[in-house]
C-alpha cells in the first residue's frame, strides 16, 4: 500500500509515521534510552492490543503508562492490585437504592481509556480474571446487564519478576489477552546520570501536552488493518509460526491467536515507520515481544522468555 493510500485510510491527516514522531519524543523525555520499548508500546496501542511490563520496581513502568495517558489524551485509572483485591474493586459494584428500590451500579476504575494494573500478579487469580472479559470483548458483565469500555481501551498491566515474595503466576488464558510483553530494564550510565541530574520525571509528566485527539488515535488504528500483507510476508509469518509448533523447543507451538498477534503488531509497527507495506524487518522488530509470554522453553533447553523470539527468528530464514 503506497504511502498516500495511508494518508487517506487516516482522513487526510499528515502521515502516520510523521504523527508517531513527537509522541516517541515526549516519551523518550521522560523514559530515558529505551525508544525501542515505547516504540514497542504505541505499536501495541495502534493495534489495538494490551501491553505487559514485566519488571523490577522502579524502573519507570508505571511512570510510562501515565505519561501516555498525557499525550495521547485518553483517560487514566490506575488499580493497585493486591492480594485483598476483589473483581468488584475493578469491574464496579451494584449498591442497592432504597429512593428507587432498584440496585444502581456504579462503574470500577476499569470504566477509563487507559487502565494501569499495577502488579497484577500480586492479586489472586480470581481478582486477575476481572479483566478477561474486558480485555477481549472491550465490555463489563455485572448482574446479568453488559456495559461498554471507552473507546479506546488500552491494559498496562505491570507484573513483578515471579521470584519475588507475594506473587501469583498468571494463568495462560490471562497471558495470551497480552499482544505483548516488554521489559524496561536498568538504564545505561550517561541516562541515569540524566535522572540523577534532572529529579523525578513523574513531575515532568505533568507539563506533558497532548499530541494528538482521540479521534485521530482512532483513525491511526484503523489504518493498521489497512497496511499491505503480501503472501510471501505471510509465508514468512506462517513458517515462524510452524517453527514453533514443530521444533521442539517449546512446550506448545503459538495458537492461531497469537499469530494473528504477529500480523497485526507487524501492521502497527510498519505504520509507525513509514513503510509501504509490512516487511520482513518490522516482523522481525515485533516478534521477541509478542512470542515472549507465549512461548516456554521445553524441559532441558535454557531459553528465557525474552530470548525465544530471538531463537525462533534465528531459526526460520526470510525467503
Amino acid at each position: 500500500m503506497a504511502t498516500s493510500t495511508l494518508r487517506t485510510a487516516v482522513s487526510g491527516l499528515p502521515d502516520p509515521a510523521a504523527l508517531a514522531h513527537p509522541v516517541l519524543d515526549a516519551l523518550n523525555t521522560i523514559i530515558v534510552g529505551k525508544p525501542n520499548e515505547l516504540k514497542l508500546c504505541l505499536a501495541c496501542l495502534l493495534a489495538r492490543g494490551h501491553l505487559l511490563i514485566e519488571d523490577l520496581p522502579g524502573v519507570g513502568k508505571t511512570t510510562l503508562a501515565h505519561a501516555l495517558a498525557k499525550v495521547l489524551d485518553l483517560s487514566y485509572q490506575r488499580v493497585q492490585f493486591t492480594s485483598d483485591l476483589l473483581p468488584a474493586d475493578v469491574t464496579g459494584v451494584s449498591i442497592f437504592r432504597r429512593d428507587t428500590g432498584h440496585f444502581e451500579f456504579h462503574k470500577g476504575p476499569i470504566f477509563a481509556q487507559l487502565l494501569l494494573a499495577d502488579e497484577i500478579n500480586r492479586a489472586t487469580p480470581k481478582a486477575q480474571s476481572a479483566l478477561l472479559e474486558a480485555m477481549e470483548e472491550r465490555q463489563v458483565t455485572a448482574d446479568g446487564s453488559t456495559y461498554a469500555l471507552p473507546i479506546p481501551f488500552f491494559v498496562v498491566a505491570t507484573r513483578n519478576p515471579t521470584q519475588q515474595i507475594g506473587t501469583f503466576p498468571l494463568p495462560e488464558s490471562q497471558l495470551d489477552r497480552f499482544l505483548m510483553q516488554i521489559t524496561l530494564g536498568y538504564p545505561g550510565s550517561a541516562e541515569e546520570r540524566q535522572l540523577l541530574a534532572n529529579g523525578d520525571r513523574r513531575d515532568l509528566v505533568e507539563e506533558l501536552p497532548a499530541l494528538l485527539s482521540v479521534e485521530t488515535l482512532l483513525n491511526l488504528q484503523n489504518a493498521v488493518t489497512k497496511v499491505h500483507l503480501s503472501e510471501a510476508l505471510l509465508d514468512y509469518v506462517q513458517a515462524l509460526v510452524a517453527h514453533t509448533r514443530d521444533s521442539g523447543e517449546f512446550v506448545a507451538g503459538l495458537s492461531p491467536r497469537g499469530a494473528i498477534a504477529i500480523v497485526r503488531a507487524s501492521q502497527a509497527w510498519a505504520l509507525m515507520s513509514g513503510h509501504d507495506g509490512v516487511y520482513p524487518e518490522d516482523v522481525q522488530a515485533i516478534l521477541p515481544s509478542v512470542v515472549a509470554h507465549r512461548l516456554e522453553p521445553a524441559q532441558g533447553r535454557e531459553n528465557n522468555a525474552l530470548s525465544a523470539g530471538l531463537t525462533v527468528l534465528d531459526a526460520v530464514p526470510v525467503t
